[in-house]
This record gives C-alpha cells, sequence and structure tokens, in this order.
C-alpha cells in the first residue's frame, strides 16, 4: 500500500503540470469563470432575495454610489452634457440645411418640367446643310 501511495506522489507533479497546461489554454480558463460565474450568481440571487431588507440595502448601496460617482465626476459631465447638446443643435441644423437645398431642387425641378420643351430645330432656324465629303483617293 505504501508504494501505491509512494508511486501516486511520484505522479503528482506531473498530473499537475499537465492541469496546469490544460488551464493556460483561454478557452478553459473561460470555461471555469463561466461555471463559476453561474453558480456565484445563483448563491448570490437565492441569498439576496431571500430577505427584503437585504434587496433595500443593496438598492440604498448602490443609490449612494451612483451619488457619489455623480458627485465626484460633476464637472466631467456636465461638459460631456453640454457638448452632446451641443453637438445634436449643430446636426439638426445641417440637417435643416439639406432639407432647404432638396426642397430648393425639387421646386427647380418642377419649374423645369412645367415649362413647354422646345423643338431642336424649330421652323425659323435654318437646318444646317451638310455638305458630302470627296472620297479618299
Amino acid at each position: 500500500m505504501n508504494t501505491m501511495i509512494n508511486e501516486a506522489a511520484g505522479k503528482m507533479p506531473q498530473m499537475m503540470d499537465s492541469m496546469s497546461h490544460m488551464m493556460s489554454h483561454p478557452a478553459a480558463k473561460g470555461a471555469a469563470m463561466a461555471g463559476a460565474g453561474y453558480v456565484a450568481r445563483g448563491i448570490v440571487t437565492r441569498s439576496l432575495f431571500a430577505n427584503p431588507l437585504l434587496v433595500l440595502a443593496v438598492g440604498v448601496a448602490g443609490g449612494v454610489a451612483a451619488g457619489y460617482l455623480l458627485h465626484q465626476y460633476r464637472k466631467e459631465i456636465v461638459l460631456a452634457v453640454s457638448k452632446a447638446a451641443g453637438m445634436s443643435k449643430d446636426f439638426a441644423l445641417q440637417q435643416k440645411e439639406n432639407l432647404a437645398d432638396l426642397m430648393e431642387e425639387a421646386k427647380e425641378q418642377e419649374a423645369e418640367a412645367a415649362q413647354p420643351a422646345t423643338s431642336v430645330a424649330s421652323p425659323e432656324t435654318p437646318a444646317a446643310t451638310a455638305t458630302p465629303e470627296a472620297p479618299a483617293a
């Protein structure tokens, strides 16, 4: 029995090396993380939603954290919102100009279509007389 234990202990570093090599593959790491996340999600949701006071405490903690972050980054947030508002105003003005150009172009095409088409050879203009070319010798 002692020899079996010694034999197993002797193979242990090889097995550990093989396991660490398998876990170094990105797919194996992703699978392990996904499995751990699935188990942790079940534990967390069962424990949090089991007690309504915990749900309230988590909601309050989330609100406090959001309020802190909003207060901490209020200047950056105001600048970003102001920039976005200015960009949207510029975009609206550009679209208004594009629409005005399209409307003007449509009116011009409508006016051209409403005018009677003039014929190419009118009776007042004589047709050009073609002179026959001399045959090449």
